[in-house]
């Protein structure tokens, strides 16, 4: 029996649908043809085995308890879902009477492994092949079916999906239950769940909630002159420039060069007023503008949010709707914005398809320019799936609801802009010198529209009244000042996030990144996430109570901001999240190990609860000695620390060098002020306690201090159990 497994049952009968018949259908199955031709066409429901209960692994993990963190599986198991439980004995079934089998997983990493899994859980042996659909319609199912290709091809994209799942178990259950505990100590009620994805995301909301809370507006003034030019014509027109700030006013500008002194900016007016000056560099040119690639599923998220304000997880609803039931777009999940070449050949039949499911765009498609051929045919640029485009199915099953007629109208926007001619800007620039005083003109204006005609524009934007085009003068001409003006203006806060701008920063979170290397580095990766994840990992922010809506606005609740304010920043930060999506990313391109990626994770868990590996965890929870073995903390930031070579000799360093420079003598093992210890947490924050000697003797301040005032008692060289007043 040949059997082909599809992601799920939409798929599956599409499939059905490109075989030959007659076809049976059963509980769970379609059977295609007869003889010995015959083929079997059975499917998932999403995934149908899960990572097992830490219960499964060890009894002990049932109940929450300090003492059982941190949790590492020897050997890794998964479970059949209780909700598809029937499903899976299906194709158990099934499996077990195939010759041969056909992987029919959607084109990405999570589609994948959810049929490997199932393969694997049931010992498949016998040959297995895999086919690539990104678009139902039939013909197109029917060429991905005569294309197959070895399931081998794509292990390392199954090991990606199986690093990855592997480490959300570790990270996330590991510190949902450490945190958790860590607040049920001081009273708190409920779970605060941590996840390598969700937190730095959530991180990234209460970061620019803070941002804009604390923003204190400044002045600062603008510096324009009006100037002409100096030879008498009669239709010679002023225009203005703009100063352009000079070193030598350095202590006057912050950091964006705005200036920051009223006396100082009137001066620089007054100087320049009714002065001769010279221009210093004409630029003109008339600059062709390409158009926009097609659409990848993070892309048309954020121009869906932007121009017709849908949540995220919204726009992937829709545009599944309109790929799975209506079959008038191809695979939505996609992170890829280039087509294969071998789609040009399709390029008429797709625009005729628009034409009749989008009459609105019909004129667009009567224009549309057959013998051009842009850059996003590129098979270079396609992996497993491609971007976003119509299919050649000319009907919907059924009316589309406004959100799918939008989503449908964007994409094929997108579509129809490349075989649309150039948007040409013309633009203008003139540079000119006033009394030592630099100024600037610019002129920006769409000379032929092209494919910008096919934009959508948000009708609430105010369309500017257009400038006088500026004069075209040569360098070396002499200009006259006739007035000059300050206005003062006041600096802005950040705006909040939007569904569109927090899918923005997911997609570039290399904007967020303070190391410029790291930050490098991000830009040739995806950002937080994946393009099928970003929508859900939004939507469970809002299920656990940790963001709100105000208006279209995402904003973070109380309970968001305390557990980000107690997290260390390696966890709420978006830097090490997004490095190990960079690292799945390697794993699936065989350049990075599995295995040595979760070994890492677990390291690295271990540092974040502040146990050594090989240390055991003091069931009372009581601060008790280390080991004589084991190092001391940092006394700056109670990281563990290791022995290190120094030009004086060996030394203790903190294992955050360089973001942390602590250091101690070699042999002062066991300080007296408490670091030896195993680090209490702040009853307040969370961060490290540290013993510190004042006045009055010795105590237990915050390591976040000044950020954090709190302090405690010191019994013994332990922190009480009293607090005392904050100050």
């Amino acid at each position: 029996m040949h059997l082909y497994i599809a992601e799920k049952p939409s798929l599956g009968r599409a499939i059905a649908a490109a075989l030959p018949g007659p076809h049976q259908k059963g509980q769970g199955w379609i059977r295609c043809g007869d003889g010995e031709n015959a083929a079997t066409v059975s499917w998932c429901i999403g995934h149908l085995l899960e990572p097992a209960e830490p219960a499964r692994y060890n009894p002990a993990w049932k109940k929450w308890r300090q003492e059982d963190l941190p949790m590492f599986p020897d050997q890794w198991q998964v479970m059949p879902k209780d909700s598809v439980r029937q499903q899976l004995k299906v194709l158990e079934s099934l499996i077990r009477q195939a010759q041969t089998i056909v992987h029919a997983g959607d084109p990405d990493r999570e589609g994948q492994l959810l049929v490997d899994e199932v393969l694997r859980y049931f010992g498949a042996s016998v040959p297995v092949q895999r086919i690539l659909i990104n678009d139902l319609t039939p013909a197109a199912v029917a060429r991905a079916i005569q294309s197959p290709r070895d399931n081998r091809e794509f292990r390392r994209l199954s090991h990606s999906a199986l690093a990855r799942q592997r480490a959300d178990w570790l990270y996330g259950l590991n510190l949902t239950r450490f945190y958790t505990l860590s607040y049920q100590q001081q009273g708190e009620q409920g779970v605060y769940s941590v996840g390598r994805v969700q937190t730095p995301v959530l991180g990234l909301v209460v970061e620019r909630d803070n941002t804009i809370e604390h923003f204190q507006p400044k002045p600062y003034f603008r510096i324009e002159g009006r100037f002409r030019a100096q030879e008498e014509e009669a239709d010679a027109q002023p225009f203005s420039a703009r100063w352009l700030p000079d070193e030598q006013f350095r202590e006057h500008l912050d950091e964006e060069n705005r200036m920051l002194s009223r006396e100082v900016a009137d001066q620089i007016a007054e100087t320049i007023k009714s002065r001769p000056g010279t221009i210093t560099e004409s630029r003109f040119r008339d600059r062709p503008e390409a158009p926009p690639l097609p659409l990848s599923l993070s892309a048309l998220q954020i121009e869906a949010g932007r121009l017709f304000r849908m949540g995220a997880k919204e726009v992937l609803d829709t545009a599944q709707n309109l790929y799975e039931r209506h079959q008038l777009i191809t695979y939505p999940r996609s992170d890829c914005r280039y087509l294969p070449e071998g789609h040009y050949s399709q390029r008429e039949q797709v625009v005729g398809a628009i034409a009749r499911v989008a009459p609105a765009l019909s004129d667009a498609c009567q224009a549309a320019d057959f013998d051009r051929k842009t850059t996003a045919w590129n098979d270079k640029q396609v992996d497993a799936h491609h971007a976003i485009i119509p299919t050649t199915r000319p009907s919907a099953n059924g009316k589309l609801t406004l959100a799918e007629e939008n989503i449908y109208g964007l994409i094929s926007r997108y579509y129809l802009m490349q075989f649309s001619a150039d948007a040409i800007h013309r633009e203008g620039r003139l540079t000119l010198r006033v009394a030592d005083h630099q100024f600037r003109a610019t002129e920006t204006a769409v000379l032929l529209p092209g494919w910008k005609a096919l934009e959508l524009k948000l009708r609430e934007q105010r369309s500017e009244p257009d400038k006088a085009p500026l004069p075209r003068l040569e360098k070396g001409e002499p200009v006259f000042c006739e007035d000059s003006l300050v206005s003062e203006r006041k600096t802005q806060p950040p705006q909040h996030f939007t569904d569109a701008t927090l899918l923005s920063a997911m997609t570039n979170i290399a904007r967020f990144v303070s190391d410029a290397e790291l930050r490098k580095t991000l830009r040739e990766t995806d950002g937080l996430g994946t393009e099928a994840t970003r929508a859900a990992i939004i939507d469970t922010l809002f299920k656990r109570d940790y963001l709100y809506r105000d208006s279209r606005h995402i904003r973070a609740t109380d309970k968001g901001k305390a557990l980000i304010g107690a997290l260390p920043e390696s966890v709420s930060k978006p830097d090490r999240t997004a490095v190990w999506e960079a690292t799945l990313e390697t794993i699936r391109r065989g350049e990075g190990d599995p295995r040595q990626f979760l070994d890492s994770l677990k390291q690295e868990i271990r540092t974040l609860m502040d146990r050594p590996e090989g240390q055991a965890a003091d069931p009372s929870g009581a601060p008790g000695d280390l080991a004589e073995t084991s190092s001391p903390h940092c006394p700056k930031c109670r990281a563990p620390m290791r022995e290190r070579d120094g030009k004086f000799g060996r030394f203790h360093a903190c294992t955050r060098y360089p973001q942390c420079r602590g250091t101690r003598p070699l042999e002062e093992t066991r300080p007296e002020d408490g670091t030896g210890q195993k680090p209490v947490p702040c009853p307040h924050c969370f961060s490290p306690l540290v013993r510190r000697q004042g006045k009055k003797g010795w105590f237990w301040g915050c390591s976040n201090f000044p950020a954090c005032r709190q302090t405690v008692d010191d019994d013994n060289g332990r922190p009480a159990l009293r607090l005392r007043k904050t100050t």
